[in-house]
């Protein structure tokens, strides 16, 4: 799992998905319009890097029972690029969420995540002021 956030989130490197992650990856994080399964992680990730090139993605818990694992991450960058329609700001970002993940044979079969999304994009300025705090985000600061 941690080659998994190193090789994805912090390189970039979504071709390490073709020995990571099944063909048939189970997820319910994609828009609809976008490759099912292992093809539309990889689009996921290209979306993410083309937004924030400077992007890292550190493990903060991990916890593994049987095949599943749960680990608390931290994402951290800078909004240099386009971001699901958004330009660049050049705002930096942080970000906390939690990804839950089923492994067979060493690759990632299942994947569900969750993320402070309303708290990024209110530091991205893609929010009205104070609708964030409502909803308990922190700044990047």
């Amino acid at each position: 799992m941690r080659r998994f956030y190193e090789e994805f989130w912090t390189r970039g490197n979504s071709a390490a998905a073709d020995e990571l992650i099944a063909e048939d990856l189970e997820h319910d994080a994609f828009p609809p319009d976008w490759p099912a399964g292992r093809e539309g992680f990889k689009r996921l990730v290209e979306v993410w890097r083309e937004g924030f090139p400077d992007g890292r993605e550190e493990v903060e818990h991990l916890i593994a029972e049987g095949d599943w694992v749960a680990a608390q991450f931290v994402l951290t960058g800078t909004h240099q690029g386009p971001f699901y329609g958004m330009p660049g700001t050049g705002r930096r970002v942080k970000v906390r969420g939690i990804d839950l993940v089923r492994l067979v044979d060493g690759r990632i079969v299942e994947w569900r995540y969750a993320e402070d999304t309303l708290g990024l994009f209110r530091q991205l300025g893609g929010l009205p002021p104070g609708l964030g705090a409502v909803a308990g985000t922190a700044d990047a600061s």
